[in-house]
């Protein structure tokens, strides 16, 4: 038996000879060979969330997102005879290999990726969305929760007393990081960069929102706030909580710029967002008399 032969009897479904095979389109279609629509389900909470985006339509942090596949035509064409004809001859329409994006990038990471082998009458459109390119180029650069500098986990630290809030900066904790992804001819390259990070303190105060990696305290500044990124607990934390220890998250949104480098031009923008816990040790000034 053929390979193609083989992986037809282990992924191809009977289809009918009139399903148009067409990558991409309205998920509402009816064809069977509308693939995009393959659904995978998105992130809606924990380290990674999938955020908004600035083209129309397209999907929010938690909903699924559809997965791109490709078509190929598959050289050398199988016999005549072969059971993957499913009853047609060569020159009645051709064999081709279908490979989705979700597929191809498993296969990267080491698992095994296995095409799969089917009859058509005419040649599959294909409609690759360079959004969900560069959606899959982001997977690769490992993007990670703030890597928090201060507050320090062993930290001690005094009611009424500015904190200065502030990261290390790293390719996967804050960025810039590049990463490229391909499929069916076209190449998307995108740039992730942390664009804000969201500080809840965990006393019940308002977040703290800063647009940098906040500023690096030195004794030489005393008792002064930070410039740019701080907070001051107003009471200590061994009174409001379990443990004796505010429970904080620090939430970077990460902004990814995009663009097709290899196809036709299109350019994007889309927000996605990470989280480090955190804990602070806050404590009252002990006077002595």
């Amino acid at each position: 038996m053929s390979a193609a032969a083989a992986l037809w009897g282990l992924l191809a479904a009977p289809v009918a000879a009139d399903d148009g095979p067409v990558i991409g389109g309205d998920c509402a279609g009816t064809s069977r060979w509308v693939t995009v629509c393959r659904e995978e389900p998105g992130s809606s909470g924990g380290t990674q969330q999938q955020g908004s985006s600035d083209r129309p339509g397209r999907e929010s942090a938690g909903k699924p997102r559809p997965q791109t596949c490709a078509v190929e035509r598959l050289d050398p064409q199988p016999p005549a005879g072969d059971p993957v004809w499913d009853g047609h001859e060569p020159g009645d329409g051709a064999i081709y290999t279908r490979v989705c994006l979700g597929d191809a990038l498993a296969g990267a990471g080491g698992a095994q990726v296995v095409p799969q082998v089917f009859w058509a009458a005419e040649a599959p459109q294909v409609d690759v969305d360079p959004e969900q390119l560069a959606r899959a180029a982001v997977d690769k650069m490992l993007l990670t929760g703030p890597d928090i500098a201060s507050p320090r986990a062993s930290g001690r630290y005094v009611v009424g007393m500015p904190m200065w809030l502030w990261v290390t900066q790293s390719p996967t904790t804050y960025g810039p990081n590049s990463a490229s992804a391909s499929l069916a001819g076209v190449t998307v390259t995108a740039t992730a960069k942390v664009s804000s990070i969201s500080w809840d303190m965990g006393d019940s105060s308002a977040p703290v929102i800063c647009d940098g990696p906040g500023s690096v305290y030195t004794s030489a500044v005393g008792k002064a706030p930070s410039p740019d990124c701080g907070h001051t607990y107003a009471k200590a934390s061994a009174t409001q909580h379990k443990g004796g220890r505010f429970q904080g998250e620090a939430t970077a949104t990460w902004t990814v710029d995009w663009q097709v480098t290899a196809g036709p031009g299109e350019t994007g923008t889309f927000t996605e967002v990470r989280q480090s816990p955190f804990t602070v040790d806050v404590r009252e000034v002990q006077v002595l008399n």
